[in-house]
């Protein structure tokens, strides 16, 4: 059994992942930027002589552990973005970069990453194929998926796996379930054109402060007379801009924001009614609206086979793995899913705020957790795999 080995070989370099997630903590890049982050995380990996591939990623890099043998390949995925958040935690590591912050935790998922990437890199040997080791960029921009996919660092991949940090999980818990998790994240601007006046005669104009209002109330409905009891979904909209004087009836009000949905028959349709409420009731106030829809990321939805194995593995671990709550966040890691097998998991993190919160922190006990699971997940999945032939589905 690989459980006793991977996890004296986690604990005993505890305190080196601690540091690299402090490292990478105090060292935030925004999307695209990611320039020092991955020079970091390639020198960490070539200490441990970790091969590092030379597909074409402008940040962010792709290594692999294994292969000196012919079997399937798996991937693990790890993001490695931070947030244009100030951040208020007062650690002692904090960011030295103004504004800019890892208020998502994606410097532990990266530290996590390096620290089962050294775990299997020691037993190389044992391995049943080969492990792709993902470092992706710009998932807050959810834009980093695909251009690992278009770089061909997936291609041959039978089975990729990432996670999540989850503040409201206790550590040693795993949320894993089949199906939906987390939701599709798309944003839409909608422009409400009227007729701008003198504020003492509206009825010489056409109010679109009025006719916008009217739409942010309409759009409620959607959710509550379209979508099911048994169905999901979140309409929001986070910004309303119109005017610039206080005794002008302006020409145009803008609003903008997201809908969150779990299935793609519910996505497609509330976005159908979207239009279609925000068009007729701009239409009652005798204005025009146009509608931009800004796709997001569609939902993590999560394999069915691979959730049941990964429910073996946190078992054969010692850790606990419990059903989650889905989560209305959006994650580019299901663009992956929807070219491949893929689970993605919540690790349970015991924070006190939520994501993106600049007061965010979470317990890095969990840190060896993630890396016992990963490490073991990824021997386990060759190992399932190499047994049902590397394009089959490991049962």
């Amino acid at each position: 059994m690989a459980t006793e080995p991977v996890t004296t070989e986690a604990e005993n370099d505890y305190g080196k992942f601690v540091e690299i997630r402090r490292h990478l903590h105090q060292h935030p890049e925004l999307s695209g930027e990611e320039f020092e982050t991955t020079r970091f995380i390639r020198s960490r990996l070539a200490e441990a002589g970790i091969r590092i591939t030379d597909y074409p990623l402008k940040t962010g890099l792709v290594a692999e552990v294994g292969g000196l043998k012919e079997g399937p390949v798996i991937a693990l995925r790890a993001d490695i973005d931070a947030l244009p958040v100030q951040e208020e935690t007062g650690l002692s590591f904090a960011s030295l970069v103004p504004g800019k912050m890892h208020a998502c935790g994606h410097d532990f998922h990266t530290a996590a990453l390096i620290g089962a990437a050294y775990v299997l890199k020691r037993r190389e040997s044992e391995l049943k194929g080969s492990v792709r080791l993902v470092f992706q960029p710009a998932e807050e921009k959810a834009k980093g998926a695909q251009q690992v996919l278009d770089s061909g660092a997936l291609e041959g991949v039978a089975a990729i796996f990432g996670m999540h940090n989850k503040p409201d999980l206790p550590v040693g818990t795993i949320g894993i379930k089949s199906g939906p998790l987390m939701a599709a994240a798309d944003g839409f601007i909608v422009e409400v054109d009227g007729k701008s006046t003198h504020a003492a005669v509206p009825e010489a104009g056409l109010d679109p402060i009025v006719a916008a209002s009217q739409i942010v109330t309409a759009l409620q409905s959607i959710v509550s007379r379209n979508v099911g009891s048994g169905e999901s979904a979140v309409i929001s909209v986070t910004k309303f801009h119109s005017g610039t004087a206080w005794n002008v009836v302006p020409g145009r009000a803008v609003l903008e924001g997201t809908i969150r949905t779990f299935e793609e028959n519910v996505r497609l349709r509330v976005l159908e009614r979207f239009q279609q409420v925000v068009e007729g009731t701009a239409a009652a106030f005798g204005a025009s609206a146009s509608v931009r829809l800004i796709g997001g990321p569609p939902p993590v939805h999560n394999d069915e086979a691979l959730a049941r194995l990964g429910e073996e593995v946190a078992a054969e671990a010692g850790f606990q793995a419990v059903t989650p709550v889905p989560s209305p966040a959006g994650e580019d890691f299901a663009v992956y899913q929807r070219r491949l097998l893929g689970l993605f998991v919540f690790m349970g993190t015991a924070g006190t705020h939520e994501w993106h919160h600049p007061a965010f922190n979470l317990d890095e006990a969990a840190l060896p957790v993630s890396i016992r699971f990963f490490a073991l997940l990824a021997e386990r999945a060759l190992q399932r795999l190499s047994v049902s032939g590397s394009g089959g589905d490991p049962q």
